[in-house]
């Protein structure tokens, strides 16, 4: 399996280029259910130890429908297949660069949850313009066990999130154990509570923003992402879902710029633009470099062949 390694502020993507299960013709969307239904042991053993690393996220390039896309993909870590990743668009834009398959200019890309468009301006830096974003409940307050009353926003941004504004933990690398449990916390609560999406869809990310020492930093977030680890990087699509609660409560106007910092101290500069559906277009600015390029062996007499499962 040829794969190349990059990483966006500090959060690794994983390009897989060859050597993935065939997952057929058709949506997205679908394709994407079959790699989670039909091919856990496959993305499973990519993403876990000790062939891959916690907080990795996996980037399957496939076909696209769509044929002014420069290609197709399909994020997932190791718990969960996505619908879609800022980062790991980042990081898959750069790899294409880095591939020569792309030059700096305006490019598409399909994901699960519809078309993007990336603007390559160097060999790091990417902007992505993202899936309309949307905040769907405010305010919405749950019960969670060990932590008493807890109120955040529900909002999508290719991925669905709970957001807590402010954090009631400082976002601190010192606090990254405490931030961790809380989070996994609500949002087994929210799960529990049935609170999600519009048909249904479960909570799978959660965010605990909070100020940033530096004035020159709009906020700092931490984000738990679905296989239970906290995005090194301020995650695209929780940055989206943020700015579509911002837009909501008329904090920041469109295309109007600020600084998003990660509870590393990494940075994304978002903004956004009206979307046609009374949501967000957002507009998501990071870099990303390139790590390694490798081929994965998987040996059959290997005993932790498909991964380490704790």
């Amino acid at each position: 399996m040829h794969v190349i390694d990059s990483h966006t502020g500090g959060e690794p993507t994983r390009v897989i280029l060859s050597g993935a299960p065939d997952l057929g013709k058709g949506p997205l969307a679908d394709r994407a259910r079959k790699l989670a239904t039909e091919h856990k042991g496959f993305y499973r053993s990519v993403m876990l130890e000790p062939r891959g690393q916690p907080a990795m996220v996996g980037a399957l390039l496939v076909e696209p429908v769509d044929p002014t896309c420069v290609t197709g993909v399909i994020f997932f870590d190791v718990d969960a297949v996505l619908g879609m990743c800022g980062h790991g668009t980042i990081g898959l834009t750069v790899t294409l660069a880095y591939q020569g398959r792309i030059s700096a200019g305006h490019h598409k890309i399909e994901t699960p949850a519809g078309v993007v468009t990336v603007e390559l301006h160097d060999a790091h830096t990417v902007t992505v313009t993202n899936i309309e974003s949307r905040r769907v409940h405010r305010d919405v307050t749950l019960d969670v066990p060990g932590y008493g009353a807890v109120t955040g926003d529900v909002a999508y941004g290719g991925n669905w999130f709970f957001i807590v504004d402010p954090s009631p933990i400082p976002v601190e690398t010192a606090n990254i154990r405490q931030l961790t449990e809380m989070t996994v916390a609500i949002r087994e609560a929210a799960i529990t509570c049935g609170i999600g999406g519009e048909q249904g869809e479960p909570i799978d990310h959660v965010i605990f923003q909070d100020a940033s020492p530096n004035p020159e930093f709009h906020s700092r977030n931490f984000v738990l992402c679905p296989d239970n680890n906290y995005d090194r990087s301020p995650c695209g699509t929780g940055s989206s879902a943020r700015l579509a609660c911002l837009a909501a409560d008329g904090a920041l106007e469109p295309g109007e710029e600020i600084t998003q910092q990660s509870v590393i101290g990494s940075t994304y500069r978002l903004s956004y633009q009206p979307g046609p559906n009374q949501g967000v277009i957002p507009s998501i600015t990071g870099q990303a470099h390139i790590m390694s390029e490798a081929t994965l062996v998987f040996d059959e007499n290997d005993p932790f062949r498909a991964g380490i499962e704790l």
